[in-house]
């Protein structure tokens, strides 16, 4: 760890060079081309219909957030929401390291980290500040108040981009231990969503003594092959087991990160339209479109699409424990989302002592089922006496 433990405040200040130019691009976008439109002549189709999403993003898709982005996106608005809360950087293991400190005004609240996922940021969980932080001052029990850290995953947005080889899910965590010791919390909750949801398990691993217990989002268990683990599956569940096969073999966000990171960098790192179409098209099902603009932004003018999709790289290459977590673990599953099969969560999880399933929101949930996620985060922690 670096000698250099000094926590300095933070605040967004994005410079006005760096709107103008990104508003100059915009005006400039060169659209790709797609297959045509078919004619619609008296009510009749003739021709084959237009494609939709099968070959990937849609051209109207895209020209209508840019149209937007261009004309009724405000930049300052959002960065003033984001400025409202308290952040703060500080260097760890050599890397800048963001993050929101939120502390509850109940003296006695729990402190808790939330990590975000990709193609999110930090940004994901402002929604949530008030009510986790103050559920006193929202008609909730002060008993359920947290002191919230939310940290920027390095090489991801205001953390700015990462400067060495290795930095994948075991070495943010330790960065995440070191965090909260600098903060002088000793004992403290855990939250993770998508990317959030690896690194967080990760952190019970490292530091057991410290972490009260993780929750997740996702548990990202799947059959090891042997099929003896498939005896007894109902059919229901065995058809379960195909989608997320299908699911899996359709991530080619994933895919190429894993493999080239640097290759699609170089299109996101200088085409507004390109950021907009990798990343924002998956957030835009839970995200009204000025967050998914404010997400993309965060990208954009740090720069930071190179070092995000590296994270994807170091991870794939990341040696994995074969043996089960033993800390306390809890699952919040949305309808629309990655579910995991709880016979696989249990081999690689033994101590599952929450496991909610919803039959609304998505991957998204705190923005989208904000609600759910707050209070399953509170049950999950109250189960275990924080």
């Amino acid at each position: 760890m670096s000698n250099n433990e000094e926590i300095k405040p933070f605040r967004i200040e994005i410079p006005q060079a760096d709107l103008d130019d990104l508003n100059d691009r915009l005006a400039r976008t060169r659209w790709a081309n797609e297959l045509p439109q078919s004619e619609v002549t008296d009510g009749v189709q003739k021709g084959p219909a237009a494609p939709g999403w099968e070959y990937g993003v849609p051209l109207s898709y895209i020209e209508n957030l840019m149209e937007h982005w261009r004309e009724k996106y405000d930049w300052r608005d959002w960065e003033a929401k984001m400025n409202a809360f308290p952040q703060f950087t500080t260097e760890i293991d050599g890397q800048n390291i963001h993050f929101f400190h939120v502390r509850s005004p109940e003296p006695d609240a729990t402190p808790l980290i939330l990590t975000h996922g990709w193609p999110n940021s930090s940004f994901e969980y402002l929604g949530l500040i008030g009510q986790l932080s103050n559920p006193r001052a929202h008609g909730g029990d002060p008993a359920d108040a947290f002191h919230l850290v939310i940290p920027t995953i390095p090489g991801f947005g205001f953390s700015g981009p990462t400067k060495e080889k290795g930095w994948n899910e075991y070495r943010v965590a330790r960065a995440w231990a070191e965090l909260m010791k600098r903060l002088g919390y000793d004992r403290y909750a855990v939250h993770g969503n998508d990317g959030g949801a690896i690194i967080s398990p990760v952190l019970g691993r490292l530091a057991p003594e410290h972490v009260i217990g993780v929750h997740v989002n996702q548990i990202f268990s799947f059959p090891s092959g042997d099929p003896a683990e498939f005896e007894g599956l109902a059919p229901a569940e065995m058809e379960y087991l195909q989608f997320l096969g299908s699911f899996v073999e359709h991530s080619v966000h994933d895919k190429l990160q894993q493999a080239q990171p640097q290759t699609i960098a170089h299109a996101l790192a200088d085409s507004p339209a390109g950021q907009l179409a990798w990343s924002g098209q998956l957030l835009g099902d839970a995200l009204s479109p000025d967050e998914v603009l404010t997400s993309v932004s965060i990208y954009w003018f740090t720069n930071t699409a190179a070092s995000a999709a590296r994270f994807y790289y170091e991870c794939k290459r990341t040696e994995q424990p074969t043996d089960p977590t033993t800390f306390p673990i809890g699952l919040a599953s949305f309808a629309y989302d990655f579910r995991p099969l709880r016979r696989f969560a249990e081999r690689d999880h033994k101590n599952i002592v929450h496991w909610s399933e919803f039959d609304r929101g998505g991957h998204w949930s705190a923005h989208d089922a904000p609600d759910l996620l707050i209070e399953d985060i509170r049950e999950f922690f109250r189960k275990l006496g924080s």
